[in-house]
């Protein structure tokens, strides 16, 4: 029974529909066990968990799959708006001069050694 509850909370943690396509209950063997107690437990821990219905990322930003492959000489010599893209590629945006874009960025792609 434990087996199923956990089963049951983890389908309603990561959001997945009740019913299927055709309306059918697809968790009813599991719901079929549980007393009202563990019932309003798994309610209780879903409205606790703090996550949210699983939804689409947002379409302005995406994590790049790779880590950027620049030198400490590359990020010097790279132009303002190529920062700026290669900023906003990672979700990351500065204020500030060329200079201080440029510092930025080996900060925070360089390790520690490369610069």
């Amino acid at each position: 029974m434990a087996l199923k509850w956990l089963l049951y909370s983890a389908c309603q943690v990561l959001g997945y529909p009740d019913h299927d396509a055709r309306g059918v209950n697809r968790h009813s063997s599991v719901m079929s066990g549980m007393t009202s107690a563990s019932w309003d437990a798994a309610k209780s821990l879903v409205k606790t968990s703090g996550v949210k219905e699983a939804t689409p990322s947002s379409p302005g930003f995406q994590m790049p799959l790779h880590y950027p492959r620049y030198k400490k000489v590359d990020y010097e010599n790279m132009e303002e708006w190529r920062l700026d893209m290669l900023l906003r590629q990672y979700g990351l945006s500065f204020n500030g001069n060329l200079d201080e874009k440029r510092a930025y960025a080996m900060g925070a792609f360089l390790w520690p050694g490369q610069y």
